[in-house]
């Protein structure tokens, strides 16, 4: 058959059809955490590597490895709920009353003031958070300001929703601080929103509060509001202690986005939130809290059993738990720091305190036929079975982000391979 289907229809041209993709979209793969990696992953089948298992060093979910388990009273929290028959239906848009009570309590203990339900917007974990708020503050002409390293998620959804993402720097030599005065040569009438992530990802630091009160007095000065994601919160383990931004609420108004992801290393349970720290009424006022509620309307919401099981789990999870899981992370923090020193094309600017990454710059002078970070992870990755982040994943060009949760063993095992890859690869003394 020329030219034509199985059923004897021809095929038209292309240009034909009455349809076309969406042009935002096909750009936005080289922003993703996912998309970057798979490119990095793509020529591992074809590399060496013998029997020797893949070290995946370059996202962010331990929940593969036994020792990062979640807590029991997690899982008994969702069977529970499971087997109660009770949380079958739909939610409502905003999500179950009695999660949301849960949440706002467990989070107003690290608060000034107490939050209500209505404070609370649950989601289907921090993405669609990240996507909601992207979605409802946009308008033409607008620009948001995000850190840079950075999760690149931020600046695809504000590219989706036409606004424009400008970058301030975090300062890795004053560990990784916002640059104030980079924030407040950036705004102008059109920004809206200024974003912080804390602990950080991709950096593994953790502010002071005294840092982040610099940041909220500059954000009233602008007059601009904090979009927090603290989706590492109290995974800490340094001599900072996590302080949400939501203490400076009173400030200024504070959009604290959260999960259950992390702390309880759950990712696929897919359950996270949008908080309003605003005891001042700002985002009623302005009606960006009515503007929420209409997405939430049109939008998935998470799955209703785990919404159900939120507050056993937030209650009956031991601080055991939570307390083993630091230990574990303050453990490979540590192996990271001091088998990083021993590599000589790489440079590590500070210590870990929080989170589950660390940045590192990699000096492409010590290295031969090596042409940038994706060269360097995409080469690591088929010859050592060994996977890093590439910095440009997070706007970093020429540095690596570097995942320590993960098994301690695997960890030290990852880490001597990365020092092999380096050696073989160095350019020889003169």
């Amino acid at each position: 058959m020329e030219n034509g289907a199985g059923n004897g229809v021809a095929v038209a041209a292309a240009e034909a059809w009455n349809f076309a993709p969406n042009e935002a979209l096909l750009g936005l793969t080289a922003l993703s955490v996912r998309g970057v990696l798979g490119r990095v992953k793509a020529g591992m089948v074809a590399g060496g590597g013998g029997a020797r298992p893949v070290v995946p060093m370059g996202h962010g979910d331990p929940s593969a490895f036994p020792c990062f388990r979640t807590a029991p009273e997690a899982v008994d929290a969702v069977a529970g709920a499971l087997r109660s028959g009770e949380h079958n239906s739909y939610p409502t848009s905003v999500g179950l009353e009695p999660a949301r009570r849960s949440i706002a309590k467990y989070l107003s203990r690290d608060l000034p003031y107490e939050l209500s339900p209505d404070d609370i917007y649950l989601t289907s974990g921090c993405t669609q958070a990240i996507e909601i708020i992207c979605s409802v503050l946009a308008r033409p002409g607008a620009n948001i300001l995000l850190p840079r390293p950075g999760y690149l998620f931020y600046e695809a959804r504000a590219a989706f929703n036409g606004m424009e993402a400008r970058y301030f720097d975090l300062l890795p030599e004053k560990d990784w601080e916002v640059d104030i005065d980079c924030v407040q040569a950036l705004a102008d009438k059109n920004t809206i929103a200024m974003v912080i992530v804390n602990p950080g990802n991709p950096c593994g630091n953790v502010y002071s509060y005294e840092h982040l009160a610099k940041v909220a007095e500059t954000a009233q000065k602008l007059g601009i509001f904090v979009i927090t994601d603290e989706v590492y919160a109290h995974l800490t383990f340094g001599e900072r202690k996590f302080v949400p931004m939501g203490v400076f609420g009173t400030v200024v108004p504070v959009f604290t986005l959260g999960s259950i992801s992390k702390r309880w290393v759950v990712p696929g349970w897919r359950l996270g939130w949008i908080v309003t720290n605003d005891p001042n009424g700002v985002f009623k006022r302005t009606k960006v809290v009515d503007c929420i509620k209409s997405y939430l309307d049109i939008s998935s919401d998470p799955p209703t059993f785990v919404q159900g099981a939120i507050p056993k789990l937030l209650e009956n999870t031991k601080v055991e738990f939570f307390n083993r899981t630091v230990k574990i992370l303050r453990e490979t923090a540590d192996i990271c720091w001091e088998k990083l020193k021993g590599i000589n094309s790489i440079t590590c600017p500070s210590k870990p305190e929080g989170s589950m990454f660390v940045m590192v710059k990699l000096d492409l002078s010590c290295l031969q036929d090596i042409k940038d970070d994706m060269d360097f992870c995409c080469r690591l990755a088929k010859e050592e079975l060994v996977v890093l982040l590439p910095g440009c994943a997070v706007g970093y060009k020429n540095w690596l982000r570097i995942t320590f949760a993960i098994d301690p063993s695997s960890l030290e095992d990852g880490l001597d391979r990365l020092k092999s890859f380096c050696l073989r690869h160095s350019k020889p003394a003169k």
